[in-house]
């Protein structure tokens, strides 16, 4: 009767290797997929541009302007209208316009086949133009 436990206690060992094993196969193979997307995502290029014109209101104005987290232009705008062209760099983009001397934050979402964006200010409110 001893030998029959022996050979269930080895059954059961060798079974408990096996499940270890396919685990760690699964996850060598699911770090491997995820490091190549992150890879792939990296290396992501985009032929869409973004042109922003600010139109009106904003000459002599200190102003800031940001897509995501990234500072565009940080200066007082002298002349009207400002015109910026921007390549998109991300898959999805918002517009922050800041007025630096309030510290007013006006948010727009951007299109994700980039396009033309005209904004003019009255008063304390940046507003976007209709689209031509």
């Amino acid at each position: 009767m001893a030998h029959r436990l022996n050979t269930n206690k080895q059954f059961m060992i060798g079974n408990g290797i096996l499940a270890f094993a396919v685990i760690f196969v699964v996850v060598i193979f699911v770090y491997m997929s995820m490091r190549l997307q992150q890879q792939k995502a990296e290396n992501r290029n985009f032929i869409e541009t973004y042109t922003i014109t600010l139109t009106k209101g904003f000459a002599g104005d200190s102003t800031s302007i940001y897509i995501n987290d990234s500072l565009l232009v940080n200066r007082i705008i002298t002349e009207e209208p400002f015109v910026l062209e921007v390549n998109r760099f991300a898959e999805q983009s918002a517009l922050m316009i800041v007025d630096n001397a309030t510290e007013k934050l006006s948010l727009f979402e951007l299109s994700e086949r980039g396009g033309n964006y005209r904004f003019e200010k009255e008063g304390e409110e940046v507003k976007q133009l209709a689209k031509e």
